[in-house]
């Protein structure tokens, strides 16, 4: 890949610019950045058509967790514009009725009022047990959840709630494909990583150890380097 192919990150749900910093810091030699707004849209497809009219005519394309499910979505509105992909901590399912439920009990919490509390309870499905005494760690993601604020969460789960399931697509993701997964990530387990890898004819598998749901945050450095030889092999 030549220096400046752009790249295009999406953020997972209640996330900004903030979680790709250290790789859109250490990668900019190699790629042009941008990180797109999925705060707008209240369906995965919907979230793909304006990433899509922002975006170069071909990328480079990488998203986490509810990005990775627009990413998703991108390969089947237009895959012959995405030259690499990345699935960090992501599922090609559609949500099981008991991850719904969970997000419909978040929603009722935020339209009563607690949505500053919606992030002190996901913490522990987000990053890795060891971390959640880390105050830059949670500072960061709270600070994100923050920005990113009450109605945009809301419109971002619905539109989680209402995904297809993808599975049946991935065969036909022909471009070089990085899946990645926290090794103890509990919100997408390393078993539905498995499944993506083996699915997508041209994809790798790679385990970051010791890392949850929140791998570019958790460990940016080991991310950043697996992004590095993706974008440039």
């Amino acid at each position: 890949m030549s220096a400046g192919t752009p790249l295009v990150l999406l953020p997972g749900l209640l996330c900004d610019a903030a979680l790709w910093r250290h790789q859109t810091d250490t990668l900019a030699d190699i790629a042009e950045i941008t990180v797109a707004d999925l705060t707008g849209d209240d369906r995965i497809d919907d979230m793909a058509r304006t990433v899509l009219k922002a975006a170069p005519e071909t990328f480079a394309l990488a998203g986490l967790s509810m990005g990775g499910f627009v990413a998703h979505e991108i390969m089947r509105q237009a895959p012959g514009r995405v030259t690499r992909l990345a699935l960090l901590d992501t599922s090609a399912r559609a949500d099981t009725p008991g991850q719904s439920e969970r997000r419909r009990a978040f929603i009722e919490q935020t339209r009563h009022g607690d949505f500053k509390g919606v992030t002190s309870r996901l913490l522990p499905l987000l990053i890795h047990p060891d971390r959640l005494e880390d105050g830059d760690l949670t500072g960061t993601i709270t600070a994100m959840a923050e920005g990113v604020g009450r109605e945009a969460f809301l419109r971002q789960q619905n539109a989680i709630m209402n995904r297809p399931d993808c599975r049946r697509d991935l065969g036909a993701i022909h471009c070089p494909t990085l899946v990645l997964c926290g090794r103890q990530d509990a919100l997408t387990p390393l078993a539905g990583h498995q499944e993506m890898a083996d699915g997508i004819p041209n994809a790798t598998l790679v385990v970051i150890e010791d890392c949850g749901h929140m791998a570019p945050l958790e460990r940016p450095r080991a991310v950043s380097a697996v992004m590095r030889y993706w974008l440039q092999v």
